[in-house]
């Protein structure tokens, strides 16, 4: 059984993010880039149910300029098997990445997609879901514990009622939430055999894949400061306020 799990280079989560000058978006120049948080626990999901003896094969796949490489090799430090770059130096909108991952998946014969539920720089949240409609699979999303067994994977997922636990028959597309793991660290004698392990880069062009952007950004401003709060010295003052400054009480 083999899986394909998808990792996104984005600026590191420990970086407060700047809008450039002119703001057509966010500064990454001379910025700390890591692996997107949420597609790290993806990997080492992959990680574990290779351990376990669930997977055969866990295949790493990024989309990107050259500087991708440095992430997947991360992944394969990590314990990943083999990597793939797709190259680009365009902005790739989530449906493109869905029709790229639906073209790896269906070349590489896999029977499992692991997903990140989002990306911590345009939070769209949209790449799993529309990959699993692309390739006609079932999905589990925002898994917090993730299990294989008899051709069927089982997801248990938080939702606003509770738990919610789904039984999918494999293939599947399935995107991690933050509590589904714990990812590991890669240790030294790891990096240096990861620098040995496979890494195909591929170019757009040669999946046949129309990727062309279907929305232009306008303008990315920074949010605005939040205003001092006030002091009230009593309740009534604080209903006044309330109700007069405030306009949340009738």
């Amino acid at each position: 059984m083999k899986a394909l799990i998808a990792v996104k280079r984005v600026i590191d989560y420990n970086v407060r993010a700047r809008v450039k000058a002119d703001n057509t978006g966010v500064e990454t120049a001379n910025v700390k880039m890591s692996m997107n948080p949420f597609d790290e626990i993806a990997v080492e999901e992959a990680i574990r149910l290779k351990e376990s003896g669930a997977l055969d094969e866990a295949i790493v796949v990024s989309i990107g300029e050259a500087k991708c490489q440095e992430t997947l090799r991360t992944a394969l430090a990590m314990g990943a098997d083999r990597a793939i770059l797709v190259e680009t130096e365009a902005n790739v909108e989530p449906l493109g990445v869905a029709k790229i991952l639906k073209a790896l998946a269906e070349k590489e014969g896999v029977d499992l997609v692991l997903t990140g539920k989002q990306a911590i720089d345009d939070d769209s949240n949209q790449t799993g879901q529309m990959l699993a409609a692309l390739l006609g699979w079932g999905q589990g999303t925002f898994a917090s514990k993730l299990t294989l067994a008899d051709g069927k994977a089982e997801v248990m997922r938080e939702i606003d009622g509770g738990l919610q636990t789904l039984s999918l028959k494999l293939p599947a597309v399935i995107t991690t939430d933050l509590r589904l793991n714990e990812p590991r660290y890669a240790s030294l004698p790891n990096i240096m055999k990861a620098k040995q392990k496979p890494l195909e880069v591929l170019k757009v062009g040669d999946l046949g894949i129309d990727v062309s952007p279907r929305l232009k950004v306008l303008k990315v401003e920074e949010p605005s400061k939040r205003e001092a709060g006030v002091k009230v010295e009593s309740i009534a003052e604080l209903v006044e306020k309330l109700k007069n400054e405030a306009g949340v009480l009738g």
